[in-house]
């Protein structure tokens, strides 16, 4: 990295000396950590309930998990507002933490999509309102910038960490205790949000229905050109990262007769590619 590319990441991590910001910085990496891990945990849950057919299975379950997703974050983002944000954003890590508990337990694919929805409904809520409490944080402009900024960092480090971590821990043991890990880090993230200092949301000055609270956020981004450019490259990004997730542990394991830390070999690799 370069003197310059050092200077600006270190003026960056300055954001960190906010105590709060901090907490709920750490809440977001621990998560992260533990969805990498169910993903790798998942991938070859479902190559032992459906085998050759695993990617069927896991295209489905993401299918899923998309739909709940984008299905599901414009109401919960309406109807979060009436609810106080730091009980609801533990309230969301508890139920995560459920479902991840439970998942090395079933024994059908119909129960994976089940759970998956499930999981992710409660993502949906969690995601727009952990993103939410940033800007009552963090009042300065560029206080902001440098959060969003070191909230994307976390996002692409999670494809390299996660996996790696993954292909570590199952050198020790089998992929199930993977779905622990990713217990720990939703329960970890709850005991950060709880930890922090949540101020009380900024009231708008303009009464507005639920409807408008619901359809405001599409679209005031349809409307901006930059977000709709935005939107269409990160479509092209997850089509093809879509492909790696859904198809690797059935090239690795029933292409390659590789073993289960290949899989997450595989997955770190292209982790350190999309970098």
């Amino acid at each position: 990295m370069s003197r310059v590319g050092c200077c600006i990441f270190a003026h960056m991590l300055r954001i960190l000396l906010h105590p709060d910001y901090a907490k709920l910085f750490s809440a977001q990496v621990v998560a992260l950590i533990g969805t990498g891990l169910l993903t790798v945990a998942l991938g070859l849950l479902a190559y032992d309930l459906a085998g050759d057919r695993a990617g069927a299975v896991l295209g489905t379950a993401f299918a899923i998990k998309m739909v709940a997703y984008v299905g599901l974050a414009p109401i919960a983002n309406a109807i979060a507002e009436r609810v106080p944000r730091k009980a609801l954003l533990i309230g969301m890590d508890i139920v995560r933490a459920a479902v991840a508990l439970v998942l090395p337990f079933i024994d059908a694919a119909w129960q994976i999509y089940v759970l998956i929805f499930v999981l992710q409904s409660a993502s949906a809520t969690f995601t727009p309102a952990f993103q939410a409490t940033m800007p009552d944080i963090l009042e300065e402009e560029a206080d902001y910038t440098r959060a969003l900024s070191l909230s994307r960092l976390a996002y692409d480090l999670e494809n390299l960490i996660s996996p790696m971590l993954a292909g570590l821990l199952l050198l020790v043991m089998s992929y199930h205790g993977l779905f622990g890990g990713t217990v720990i880090g939703f329960a970890g993230s709850a005991a950060l949000v709880w930890s922090a200092t949540i101020p009380q949301r900024r009231r708008d000055t303009k009464a507005r229905s639920f409807r408008d609270r619901l359809t405001r956020g599409i679209r005031i981004y349809l409307a901006t050109p930059r977000l709709r450019g935005l939107l269409a490259l990160n479509m092209s990004a997850a089509a093809a990262g879509a492909f790696v997730i859904v198809n690797t542990v059935v090239m690795v394991k029933a292409g390659y007769g590789g073993s289960e830390t290949g899989v997450a070999t595989a997955l770190a690799a292209f982790g350190a590619g999309s970098m």
